[in-house]
């Protein structure tokens, strides 16, 4: 199936459904506000490396975590009883982002945190679109994440821990904080043993998106 090339001054995309079968949708366009929520709505999002064009992707089915399934092992239990732990929301957004970023730049699959998306994603935030999620054990910042928060639904992008368990706190508050508020989904976009054993789900695109309509009040 072909890849789209995007129009750099018309904010639309193709069809999700004809993504290819790795999920690869289209290329070009920009990381504007009113692009990258058009695309999050429609299950799609941004993913290239430093100096490359800007690939979009839409997987066919989809990985998810709804709050109300967060799963606590027996093991994490122990270890919050043991420790204080406590979690903020945004408070440092970019510095979230950042940490993201430094620690996978020099992993083997490295980073597609650019930044542009640094910069872009900031602004986002700026407009109460994206949050970041921050983690505490014993009063130290052990770990965060961030992601695009739209209605009622977050899309989750990377985490990061500089402590034992640091981002499985920040997701585990998030989660708790996103059911007491209605949310449906964290979006994980991928399956990874991690988020597995944390209550991820496999659900088809059109199931996915069922939720992302309801909770974003979308059509």
């Amino acid at each position: 199936m072909p890849v789209y090339k995007l129009d750099d001054k018309e904010i639309s995309f193709p069809r999700p459904e004809l993504a290819r079968d790795d999920g690869l949708l289209a290329i070009g366009g920009d990381l504007s506000v009113e692009r990258l929520v058009l695309a999050y709505s429609h299950g799609i999002f941004p993913w290239y490396a430093e100096g490359e064009p800007i690939l979009w992707w839409c997987p066919k089915e989809r990985y998810i975590i709804r709050p109300e399934n967060i799963h606590i092992s027996h093991s994490m239990k122990k270890f919050m009883r043991k420790h204080e732990v406590k979690v903020e929301l945004n408070w440092d957004f970019s510095h979230t982002m950042h940490k993201c970023r430094e620690k996978r730049v020099h992993t083997k699959e490295g980073t597609w945190i650019t930044t542009d998306m640094e910069k872009a994603y900031a602004e986002l935030a700026s407009h109460g679109l994206a949050l970041s999620v921050e983690a505490y054990i014993d009063g130290e910042l052990a770990g965060g994440l961030y992601g695009v928060n739209l209605g009622r639904c977050f899309f989750g992008e990377s985490m990061y821990s500089d402590m034992e368990n640091g981002s499985k706190i920040a997701l585990i508050g998030l989660a708790q904080i996103l059911n007491e508020n209605g949310y449906l989904l964290i979006d994980c976009q991928f399956h990874t043993d991690h988020l597995e054993s944390m209550g991820g789900e496999s659900v088809s695109y059109r199931d996915y998106m069922e939720l992302v309509k309801e909770g974003t009040g979308t059509k």
